[in-house]
């Protein structure tokens, strides 16, 4: 179909300027521009222009381009003539188009040449749209996804020509869209930059002229194409295959697919023998990375799962999850042959709801995000075989569309798409699959489902995290400022607002009537929130400890027994509060019922007001529900103290500022009812003892009246040939004001040769100043610094450091143990402090408390086992398999001066080499030859 753009004229152009600004006296230093004709390449320009300025040396960095580049080149008034004859009646096109086309423009006006005025459109939103699925839009990411030569990105003449491929890329998928998806798109896209529309008019009025049909592999229901859905099978309850207890008969299974490895096997071994125990219900491994414990355990179940029963996986995140469901389960079945299905069972908002999406379709909107978002998605559905949102790989689902579109989780009965519902059938597959693979936090919340079957097996995968996992899931919160904004605004679009209900029904005597004891109600409410507020406030003097955050808010961290004694009026208070709440969410909800009944005897025509109101009302069903949740604990004396409180005061001086948190401090109840609904439960991961010793572990995950059986797996390869390991014995402690300058010239004279470095830090202000010390390094000009709580969320930091050819992360917290890096390898891990937890966290302190109330020793007991553990894993970022060479690097000479430090060295896996800053980078070279 190249005949439909076989005669337009595209000229592609990207600038490489001083500074982004034009008008700080920035100006273009190349111009690169590649004419495509007939969706191809036949003509590439490149100019160096003199900007008769400096150039600045981030722009230096970042481009190649330096100041003797173009010192003896023309300026811009020489080339403007040019660029207006290459550009005359192409349609221009540039990856992002609103920098490129406004600074020429500004350039051209400079020299007193007439404006562009050429049709425009940008590759960023139509890259969006056309691969809905790929990770970054940045062009370098997208000509690598596409295989695009793009030889010498941040040079114009280079990104033109990436640009231009991308542009022939992306028509040609869109030429392969069904008519219907094309039709849609075509109307949405008038609110896309300039004239990007037009790509999409075309497009679609070529396939009105000549009706192509719709390809067999979709399927179409209103206009949404989707893919066409495979009715999930039943379960297969018979096998002749069993457990091949000779070793040589897994030799021989293994042939072709995985290498034997000794270690391997008495692993497999050891958890088929804990298996075929009848008696024993769990066992914690330790395996240490690179031994293959997934396959190995999904060997040992596997056989198993014949007798309708299930094996149930949990791993930290949804990351793990399709590791294990794309790449160990299929490995799996490779081996052995057996007909066993898998799913991945997450929560259904992760689903998109398509009835909630065609409604969004047709709600006009300003929000540019979202509107390409909804783009991407028609293109998406007509690719995806699951609707799980996830495959969309966004760094974040805050936008409001997904309020809309995220599935809530009801079974689709006589809609427009019940037959096609993605969490329906996501449900059906669940069922029908002998092994389910979910995450901490679903099955934390998710344990009594009928899904995980009848007495099913249970593998918990880096189980030194499920018992913080469980925990996290039970914290809540109830945010009285929140509830006080959702009646202010109810009263508002009730009452007072120019458009108010009031004001509609002005004639109906009765509905002003209940409008009136409704709002009376609702201020009776407001004065309830006030009562705890002020009861909260008050208790600020008992506090066990108060963080001021740097907003400025106050966090006052209490045991439950401290902040509601046996005899506190704060009981009596709330449930004033609850009774007030379900006075005012009944009467709001009879009142909109009421509207609705009526609107057939009297015009009442304004949806988005009732749509408004219904709304509020679903938030204060929500404030309702957790206000249960708080009651519940609040009047469990006994177990009270078994629950930390934590009271966010926003405003120091005002009481009506303060909100409510609560925290799980023993999660033990919650682990004894959890394992009672499994058989067979293994513990498994690298981190699970403390000095060969899993005690500590035991007591968190509340194993002990299992008696569960222990096993410490080996290593598969040799550690010492993969793993150096160095502590630096001349640095500040971390606490001294030089330490991060000299951290910074550390990595800037020693690691600028390395291509994945990770910093591991315990403090996000000391990674701010860090990245403020390196970032603009000219060692680093090829590299991405990325830092957390600067350069984006977490996951977009993680994917940015696997795409990039070369990056640094200066990471604490998640990325000691948090994120995994499965698209690259890292060369080296630093370091920077030892990472024991702050006892300023609110979490941490109670807890802390909890145990000297019990007359546990915290830190031997507590603190550093923790820190140990997080220690080791941050050695698991390092090496993760027999391919993984690298450096792990400890500059906290803590390791060496404190009592504590040896129980640290003891726990890297190879031994330590004590040297000084000036001998690092020879040893890091020695090590890369």
């Amino acid at each position: 179909m190249a005949e439909i753009f076989a005669d337009e004229k595209f000229a592609v152009v990207d600038l490489e300027t001083t500074g982004t600004q034009r008008e700080n006296d920035n100006h273009i230093i190349q111009f690169g521009c590649a004419l495509v004709k007939g969706l191809e390449v036949v003509e590439t320009y490149s100019f160096m222009i003199n900007p008769h300025r400096e150039i600045p040396i981030d722009v230096q960095n970042l481009t190649g381009i330096h100041n003797e580049d173009v010192a003896d080149q023309p300026d811009f008034s020489y080339y403007a003539p040019k660029i207006i004859e290459i550009l005359k009646d192409a349609t221009f096109v540039a990856h992002n188009v609103d920098f490129d086309l406004p600074f020429l423009n500004y350039e051209l006006a400079n020299y007193g040449f007439d404006t562009l005025s050429n049709r425009a459109i940008d590759t960023v939103e139509l890259a969006k749209i056309a691969f809905p699925t790929l990770p970054s839009y940045k062009l370098g990411d997208l000509t690598h996804a596409l295989n695009i030569k793009h030889l010498d990105p941040h040079k114009a003449d280079s990104d033109a020509y990436g640009t231009a491929m991308l542009l022939i890329n992306i028509i040609k998928k869109f030429q392969q869209l069904p008519q219907a998806t094309l039709n849609t798109l075509s109307s949405l896209a008038g609110g896309l930059v300039r004239d990007t529309s037009w790509i999409f008019k075309t497009i679609a009025d070529d396939y009105r002229k000549h009706k192509y049909p719709l390809a067999k592999n979709y399927i179409q229901v209103r206009n949404i194409i989707l893919q066409r859905q495979e009715t999930p099978k039943g379960r297969s309850f018979a096998s002749g295959d069993k457990f091949p207890e000779n070793d040589g008969s897994k030799k021989k299974l293994f042939k072709d697919h995985l290498n034997y490895r000794r270690a391997q096997v008495k692993l497999i071994n050891q958890i088929n023998q804990f298996l075929e125990q009848d008696n024993q219900r769990a066992m914690l491994v330790e395996a240490p990375n690179g031994t293959g414990k997934t396959f190995s355990y999904l060997f040992a179940y596997a056989y198993r799962l014949y007798s309708s029963r299930k094996l149930v996986i949990a791993v930290p995140t949804k990351i793990l999850q399709e590791q294990v469901i794309k790449q160990e389960i299929p490995q799996l079945l490779a081996v052995t042959k057996l007909d066993l299905t898998a799913e991945e069972v997450k929560s259904s908002s992760h689903y998109i709801d398509l009835d909630g999406f065609v409604q969004s379709i047709f709600q006009s909107t300003n929000n540019k995000p979202a509107l390409v978002l909804k783009m991407r998605i028609l293109v998406w559905l007509t690719e995806t075989k699951t609707g799980d949102l996830d495959e969309l790989q966004l760094t974040s689902y805050n936008d409001p569309l997904f309020t809309q579109i995220s599935h809530p989780g009801d079974a689709r009965v006589g809609t427009n798409f019940a037959s096609v519902d993605f969490w329906n059938l996501a449900r059906q597959r669940e069922e029908a699959a002998d092994i389910l693979v979910t995450n901490h936090a679903y099955l934390a919340n998710h344990y009594t489902d009928s899904i995980w079957g009848q007495n099913p097996y249970l593998v918990i995968d880096e189980a030194h995290r499920f018992a913080e996992n469980m925990t996290t899931s039970r914290n809540d919160y109830l945010q009285f400022e929140a509830i006080w904004g959702t009646l202010s605004h109810l009263r508002h679009i009730l009452t007072f607002s120019d458009e108010s209900l009031q004001n509609a029904l002005n004639d109906n005597a009765s509905f002003n009537f209940e409008l009136k004891k409704l709002d009376s109600k609702i201020l009776d409410l407001i004065y309830r929130i006030n009562d705890l507020q002020k009861y909260l406030y008050n208790q600020k003097d008992h506090a066990s400890n108060t963080i001021k955050l740097p907003n400025g808010s106050n966090n006052l961290s209490f045991l439950g027994k401290v902040l509601f004694p046996e005899n506190s009026s704060f009981r009596g208070l709330f449930q004033n509060f609850q009774n007030s709440l379900e006075d005012v969410r009944q009467s709001t909800s009879t009142l909109l019922f009421s509207l609705y009944h009526e609107g057939n005897s009297f015009v009442f025509t304004n949806e988005a007001l009732l749509n408004e109101i219904s709304e509020q009302i679903d938030k204060l069903d929500f404030y309702a529900e957790k206000s249960y949740q708080l009651a519940d604990m609040i009047n469990d004396f006994d177990h009270l103290d078994e629950k930390g409180f934590v009271v966010q005061i926003t405003n120091e001086a005002d009481p009506l500022s303060a909100n409510l948190h609560w925290l799980m401090l023993n999660v033990t109840p919650e682990l004894t009812m959890l394992y009672q609904r499994f058989d067979h439960m293994l513990f498994v991961s690298a981190t699970l003892t403390n000095n060969k010793n899993f005690d500590f572990a035991i007591n968190q995950l509340a194993l002990a009246p299992l008696f569960p059986l222990t096993y410490i797996g080996n290593s598969t390869f040799n550690l010492k040939e993969h793993l150096q390991s160095y502590v630096i014995s001349d640095m500040p402690v971390p606490s001294d004001p030089d330490f991060t300058h000299e951290l910074a010239q550390i990595l800037i004279s020693d690691f600028s040769t390395q291509n994945h470095v990770l910093v591991l830090m315990t403090n996000l202000e000391q990674i701010r100043n860090l990245f403020e010390l390196i970032v603009e390094s000219e060692a680093f000009k090829d590299y991405e610094i990325l830092a957390q709580g600067i350069t984006g969320s977490n996951n977009k930091i993680a994917k940015r450091f696997e795409i990039a050819q070369k990056a640094i992360i200066l990471g604490a917290d998640s990325f000691w143990e948090g994120i995994d890096f499965h698209g690259c390898g890292i060369d080296d891990v630093i370091v920077a402090k030892l990472p024991f937890e702050s006892p300023d966290y609110p979490e941490v302190r109670l807890r802390q408390q909890l145990l000297e109330r019990k007359q546990i020793s915290v830190f031997e007991n507590d603190t550093l086992p923790r820190a140990i553990i997080r220690f080791r894993q941050g050695i698991g970022r390092l090496i993760r398999g027999e391919n993984d060479y690298g450096s792990f690097i400890v500059l906290d000479n803590r390791i060496l001066s404190m009592d504590y430090g040896k129980a640290f060295l003891e726990s890297i896996p190879v031994a330590s080499k004590i040297i000084s800053k000036i001998d690092l980078r020879d040893e890091i070279d020695k090590h890369d030859k």
